[in-house]
């Protein structure tokens, strides 16, 4: 018998091919493991990991939970000052257009008005946009002539018109807006101040 013969017999007879030792083995293993995780060490042990997650996710669920509490209640005191601005503005609109009715019988004055003290940024321009319509029809009346707002202001002078560079400034500004429409960028601040100077104008010659 040779040497490999020798060694082939002796690697299948070997004890990791028997069946009864292996299922023996295997009985050990699961006995000893069964034993170990029912140990009173193994089960304290588990226990205290348990403790700690569980005392993990509580201060994250208690962190979380005052987050949103904190949240809730700025977002609720927002919105109270939201709703306290909305209504001041509100009623600072309604005094203004009262305003206008007051000292001005012209109907077109007290739209302006009203496009003024909107809280829309695009009734701003409106404002503009009338006041300067209110200055062509002014102009006309003053016996003015030309196609348009700038030919006329062209056929006028400072000793005729006092209020003639105030009308070329805001002219120019209302044509910014007609030409870059939604590109041009007027805040309220300054479409009040453009505002009065067409006032200054107006209220030079009586028309409002």
């Amino acid at each position: 018998m040779n040497q490999d013969t020798i060694f082939g017999n002796s690697f299948m007879s070997s004890k990791w091919f028997n069946p009864d030792y292996l299922f023996n083995q295997g009985a050990v293993f699961f006995n000893n493991l069964f034993h170990y995780s029912v140990s009173p060490d193994t089960i304290t042990l588990f226990h205290t990991v348990l403790f700690f997650f569980a005392l993990m996710f509580l201060t994250i669920i208690s962190y979380a939970s005052v987050r949103i509490l904190e949240i809730r209640s700025k977002e609720h005191k927002h919105l109270e000052h939201e709703i306290a601005e909305y209504a001041h503005h509100q009623a600072l609109r309604e005094q203004k257009i009262q305003e206008g009715k007051d000292v001005s019988k012209n109907e077109r004055w007290v739209k302006t008005l009203g496009y003024l003290f909107s809280q829309h940024p695009s009734d701003w321009k409106l404002a503009v946009i009338e006041a300067d319509a209110m200055l062509d029809s002014l102009m006309s009346q003053l016996g003015f002539r030309g196609e348009s707002l700038g030919d006329k202001l062209k056929g006028t002078t400072q000793e005729n018109f006092r209020g003639l560079k105030s009308a070329w400034e805001v002219h120019t500004i209302r044509n910014k807006i007609a030409h870059e429409g939604a590109f041009f960028q007027l805040s309220q601040h300054e479409a009040k101040r453009v505002i009065a100077l067409y006032e200054s104008i107006f209220r030079e010659f009586g028309y409002i």
